[in-house]
């Protein structure tokens, strides 16, 4: 009786070729997707900060019926521990009231800072970083509708939907 001949039992250089081509296609596939995670979860994240930022104000004009609405993002917030008030209202988180939230940089402005009563407001969020933090620039005003710009700055034309 002959001994049989050992086969090869490993992968030919064409067969690795052939695999390692398939993993580069995939990651050049996957890789883009990976990268805008990111810019959607702060995008998602200053949308609902808009959102809250709007239930907020009317909170705030409700409580304070003869100011109206906040003239500051300060006024909304107010520091942990101490009575609520005008000039700190305690309706928003700390980060929210700095004006940085996830990447965003939020703006309230439309207050006329002399008058007595403010009929009206708008917060813009833009990124941080355009391509980077975010996409898109977002509006609200006292409507609550959010609009956005495409250029991730505050020319908000198209709505939010």
């Amino acid at each position: 009786m002959s001994n049989p001949e050992p086969t090869d039992q490993g992968f030919t250089l064409a067969e690795l070729l052939i695999v390692i081509s398939v993993f580069l296609i995939l990651m050049v596939l996957v890789i883009p997707v990976l990268q805008q995670s990111p810019r959607r979860v702060n995008e998602t994240a200053a949308i609902n900060a808009l959102r809250t930022l709007n239930d907020m104000e009317g909170q705030y004009s409700n409580n304070y019926p003869q100011l109206g609405f906040a003239c500051s993002l300060k006024a909304l917030g107010g520091k942990a521990g101490t009575p609520a008030s005008p000039d700190s209202a305690q309706l928003i988180s700390p980060d929210l009231a700095s004006g940085y939230n996830n990447g965003y940089i939020f703006t309230l402005t439309g207050c006329d800072p002399s008058a007595t009563q403010h009929g009206s407001y708008q917060i813009t969020a833009v990124p941080d970083s355009v391509g980077h933090t975010g996409n898109r620039g977002f509006c609200t005003d006292e409507n609550a509708k959010i609009r956005y710009d495409p250029n991730g700055g505050t020319n908000c034309t198209e709505l939010l939907r």
